[in-house]
């Protein structure tokens, strides 16, 4: 029989029974609209916490840690040689805070194809000097421009940006936890001392806020050289070095590779982040598995529905048989009025999905911990909705199919007979 007669016939099913078939794409529309708010909302929240680490964090950082020395003299000594040796409370050994020979390092790191930029930073121990009263602190010292190019540094600044810090060789960027501890306003002054007795005053020309506020009491950003005099050092004392790379799958082997080489400390993010990775590895799967279960669940809804249609049409579909119509005619009427469910239903559920996930994306959200995020994060990637619009089809599909053979499978003559 032609298409066009089955699909009249499925439409006409359908505009008899429009409370059961409505019913039926309401529940594909409500599973496929919570499919698509869930997935956009959950992985716009996971890509926000990904960015948080993955653009502050370097793909490798190099640095130098104290820590006890691997060989004691009494190994080194040849009387004691192939012996097993004892040695209790090793002491870490003297060593220097800054990365040795750093400038021939970076300089070979910037030419390494898989090395997009470098910053080196140092790390100087500081008090925060208000009057008599002293706050302990820590000043890194940065290339502004660098870092906010590499890292999105300005992101975390408030009431300022990386150029006035750059531009300003006795600038700072105090903590904001340090600043509302002291009382301090951006274009103020405030006093420094350092671990050498020296004291210096710097101009506010920004405010940082990482989101942890341990941080933010005691870290604040300098330039370079500003750091170096701190510390009491020279040009060439470099206490971290930052590296990114194109491809952070790249990291793991380059940063062994920089360690074996230059003997030096360096790990990679996926290292330093181990824990946060594998967290956003189980917040995706809950993510998929609940959003597969709606849909699901919205297509066993239009399994029973279909189930009690078929009971309801035996008549028709004797009728239909005893007037010519195969048992492929019949399943196809059936597979059709299960195929525009899911298609109204899909679209409607699409919709849906696409207006809340808007709605969403524009509530306020405002916290300390994130302070340049001030609306909910919603991802608004295509491709969810390519996967709901494919589910709905097939989920329906196959919803409709199980019924359907089963109409196939009716005798006319045994329908007939019981009436």
């Amino acid at each position: 029989m032609g298409n066009s007669v089955l699909i009249q016939i499925a439409k006409t099913h359908l505009l008899t029974r429009k409370k059961q078939s409505a019913i039926a794409s309401l529940g594909v529309t409500f599973g496929i609209g919570t499919f698509i708010v869930l997935v956009s909302f959950m992985t716009g929240l996971n890509g926000l916490l990904d960015g948080l680490i993955l653009n502050r964090t370097p793909h490798i950082r190099i640095y130098n840690e104290v820590q006890p020395s691997k060989k004691q003299p009494i190994e080194l000594h040849p009387a004691f040689g192939g012996k097993v040796h004892m040695v209790h409370s090793v002491k870490p050994k003297q060593d220097q805070a800054s990365i040795y020979n750093n400038q021939p390092l970076m300089s070979t790191l910037k030419k390494n194809p898989l090395v997009m930029g470098i910053t080196p930073q140092v790390s100087a121990r500081i008090f925060y000097q208000s009057g008599s009263v002293l706050l302990n602190g820590n000043a890194i010292g940065i290339n502004a421009l660098e870092e906010d190019r590499l890292f999105n540094f300005k992101q975390y600044i408030v009431n300022g940006l990386p150029k006035d810090l750059a531009n300003n060789e006795n600038g700072i960027v105090l903590g904001i936890g340090v600043a509302k501890k002291l009382s301090i306003n951006v274009g103020d002054r405030v006093q420094l001392l350092s671990s050498t007795g020296a004291t210096y005053r710097l101009k506010v020309v920004g405010f940082f806020q990482s989101g942890l506020a341990d941080i933010d009491k005691v870290q604040s950003y300098v330039n370079v050289k500003m750091a170096q005099r701190i510390a009491g050092e020279g040009n060439n004392f470099v206490t971290d070095i930052s590296v990114k790379l194109f491809d952070i799958e790249q990291a793991k082997g380059l940063s062994d590779q920089i360690a074996a080489t230059y003997g030096v400390n360096s790990i990679d993010i996926k290292a330093a982040n181990a824990q946060f990775e594998t967290g956003t590895t189980i917040r995706n799967i809950i993510t998929y598995a609940v959003s597969i279960t709606l849909l699901i669940v919205a297509g066993f809804g239009i399994y029973n529905i279909l189930n009690m249609v078929i009971y309801e049409k035996m008549n028709d579909i004797a009728i239909l048989k005893a007037t010519g119509f195969s048992g492929n005619d019949v399943k196809r009427i059936f597979i059709y009025q299960a195929m525009f469910i899911g298609i109204v239903g899909g679209l409607l559920g699409l919709a849906m999905g696409g207006a809340l996930s808007f709605l969403i994306s524009k509530a306020p959200f405002e916290t300390e911990a994130i302070p340049t995020v001030k609306t909910f994060p919603v991802n608004f990637q295509p491709l969810f909705y390519v996967i709901g619009a494919i589910f709905a089809i097939v989920t329906t599909f196959f919803a409709g199919y199980l019924p359907a053979r089963k109409a196939s499978k009716i005798d006319p003559v045994e329908i007939i007979r019981g009436q």
